[in-house]
């Protein structure tokens, strides 16, 4: 069965869907408001320790770098425009079992592109979500759990969605939902990154 999660929730993906390794985390928007321009989302990825750090530049996941060292997150494209039918705008594919053992967290991200000079935010975007389901199992859309951002993000650029993250040698998943006025810069120096 379909499990919706809450800001704040966690679940097992080991019950959501039994011998899951490869995840796919799909983001999903509608734009709300515009003024015309291009309003283009990005998912990003980033792969953190223990302590709560990007294990390095190449650990962070997005259309410009495409897949981490070990090829285990791989970013499946970029969509520019959102919205444009039932299935998930971008997404990012995790297979657990290749994990670097050094990774403790992968954290997702959404972002506005471009946000500041379009002056868009989460406030003019509906219907985000992200997803979580067994890749292996991706036609059996039962096995899955959701997190809708709803209207708790006004004014924010960009929003660590959720994480999927081991705990006690299993891998969980974590409906986050923390936004930034600071855009992906904001959200990646909080990881121990430097926009480029």
């Amino acid at each position: 069965m379909a499990i919706a999660l809450a800001k704040g929730g966690n679940i097992s993906l080991e019950k959501v869907a039994p011998g899951m390794t490869h995840a796919v985390v799909g983001l999903g928007w509608k734009p709300r408001v515009t003024d015309g321009a291009e309003f283009d989302l990005d998912a990003s990825a980033i792969l953190v320790d223990e302590r709560g750090r990007a294990l390095s530049d190449e650990h962070f996941v997005f259309y410009g770098n495409l897949q981490d060292p070990t090829g285990a997150v791989v970013h499946q494209g970029d969509e520019r425009s959102g919205g444009t039918g039932n299935d998930d705008d971008e997404t990012i594919t995790v297979d657990l079992s290749a994990l670097d053992p050094r990774v403790s967290r992968v954290v997702i991200v959404a972002s506005i592109y471009d946000a500041d000079r379009r002056r868009q935010s989460f406030g003019q975007v509906s219907d985000a979500y992200i997803r979580v389901y067994d890749g292996d199992d991706a036609d059996n859309r039962e096995k899955v759990v959701t997190f809708d951002l709803g209207e708790d993000a006004s004014t924010e650029t960009a929003l660590v969605f959720g994480e999927v993250y081991r705990h006690g040698g299993e891998w969980k998943f974590r409906a986050i939902g923390q936004g930034f006025t600071s855009g992906l810069a904001g959200v990646i120096a909080e990881y121990g990154l430097q926009a480029a």
